[in-house]
């Protein structure tokens, strides 16, 4: 069985126009201790996914259709009770922001102390113990004094260390980490990547990676789901993906990479934007920026069919041609 299977996930926000799709019945699944990466352009509906996961939506957003199946339960059919105790518990997630996850007025010690006794019953100085070790695994300084002082005495990348071994203090069976370098210079950035992927591999823990960065997702997925506006358009083995795209979206996020572009040339782009969610055309929802649009494309929105090892929503797939450099990831 696996860890994680979504099937037919429909998000909706309701709007004085009638609700609009923000997820178009997306469909996957993660075995345990997967890595799987999510890309694709903001407003692709990335975060979403990771919100109606964990079942964090809030109104004006709501789960419409489909089913959530975590260790073979419906997180759509559980009870607030249920929902807490599987937050942080089973599942955790990281936030692109650490100052939006920490509470600025309480102590590193006291919020990591707070969540392991909401979850276990605990003693105050066994859960600082356990707290102290977490800090220790995540390779955080003088862990004592840190479990002391406030998050803004600490610096950016130390608060994201912080957040990860939060995360990982109740031994979740799976954490979805939404962004979760942004905020951090690049040095700093592959650290964190370096580490959690550390964590994961150790604690057979499974990961949903959400980013834009396609060299992060080479580096740290087994596998990789590309996504556009609230539909799954590619999916397959990370290094099928980066190395040979089939769907034009996918080929235009590897051509804008910089490595793609001699020095001293501009670099390539796709044209247009995302579409809106109270704008989205008809059939395929990248055929307005696509260079091989049909007029089948404008008519139906394709379905996902099987292309060498990837699976593919394009009804050009089998007729394009394609000359990408076929050594993208390092």
């Amino acid at each position: 069985m696996s860890l994680l299977s979504v099937r037919d996930l429909t998000v909706k926000f309701a709007s004085r126009d009638g609700a609009m799709a923000a997820l178009n019945g997306i469909s996957f699944d993660l075995a345990r201790g997967e890595r799987l990466g999510i890309v694709g352009e903001s407003g692709a509906g990335k975060s979403i996914t990771g919100f109606a996961l964990m079942n964090l939506l809030s109104k004006p957003g709501f789960i419409d259709g489909g089913e959530i199946l975590f260790e073979g339960e419906d997180v759509t059919q559980m009870s607030p009770k249920q929902v807490r105790d599987m937050r942080g518990n089973r599942m955790a997630m990281i936030f692109q922001d650490p100052m939006v996850t920490l509470n600025p007025v309480l102590t590193i010690g006291q919020q990591m102390v707070e969540t392991l006794r909401a979850h276990r019953n605990l003693s105050f100085e066994e859960a600082r113990q356990i707290a102290l070790v977490k800090l220790k695994e995540v390779y955080i300084p003088s862990p004592d004094e840190r479990l002391d002082q406030y998050p803004h005495e600490l610096s950016g990348g130390m608060r994201q260390r912080i957040i990860i071994a939060m995360a990982l203090l109740l031994d979740p069976k799976l954490i979805i980490a939404d962004e979760p370098t942004t905020a951090l210079d690049v040095t700093i950035q592959a650290d964190i990547m370096e580490l959690l992927l550390e964590m994961c591999q150790s604690n057979q823990v499974g990961l949903i990676l959400i980013t834009h960065d396609l060299g992060v997702v080479s580096q740290v997925t087994e596998r990789t789901m590309v996504m556009y506006a609230g539909r799954i358009i590619e999916t397959g083995a990370t290094r099928s993906i980066i190395n040979d795209p089939q769907h034009p979206y996918t080929q235009g996020l590897i051509n804008a990479l910089p490595q793609q572009t001699p020095p001293g040339q501009r670099l390539k782009q796709i044209p247009g934007a995302m579409p809106t969610l109270s704008a989205m055309p008809t059939g395929c929802p990248f055929h307005t920026r696509c260079a091989h649009v049909t007029d089948e494309c404008k008519r139906t929105a394709p379905e996902v069919s099987q292309f060498g090892d990837t699976a593919v929503a394009c009804h050009e797939v089998h007729r394009l041609q394609r000359d990408l450099p076929k050594e993208v990831a390092q």
